[in-house]
């Protein structure tokens, strides 16, 4: 039996909250405090993007709104691969959330070519 399709804008906020819990655990270093800063920003600000676009008043702000969130979905994945690469935190508790950041960039992506097609 197949999951259940989470709504994304569901599907952002939790990937959020594993953001928020994941820098907790990020190295109190220069270079992790930098990471730490980018991670959250982009991450947080994906879901955010997605819940401002259900507010749209028009296609075109729609559009825009998951455009940002696009954006917003690839840039935590490049910090979250480089996470794992600089081994800032075991990869194995990475693989699950490069896993989602690379579905929601994908969705995201469809989303928006879609919005902007219409």
């Amino acid at each position: 039996m197949a999951a259940p399709v989470r709504d994304i804008t569901e599907r952002s906020f939790d990937f959020a909250t594993r953001i928020v819990r994941l820098v907790g655990s990020l190295p109190r270093t220069v270079a992790g405090s930098v990471i730490t800063r980018q991670v959250m920003r982009a991450g947080t600000n994906v879901g955010a993007n997605v819940e401002e676009s259900q507010a749209a008043s028009s296609k075109k702000e729609f559009s825009r709104r998951m455009e940002i969130a696009q954006s917003e979905a690839r840039e935590v994945l490049y910090w979250l691969r480089l996470v794992a690469e600089c081994e800032l935190i075991p990869r194995e508790r990475l693989t699950e959330l490069l896993q989602e950041a690379d579905e929601l960039v994908r969705i995201i992506t469809t989303i928006a070519r879609r919005s902007r097609g219409r």
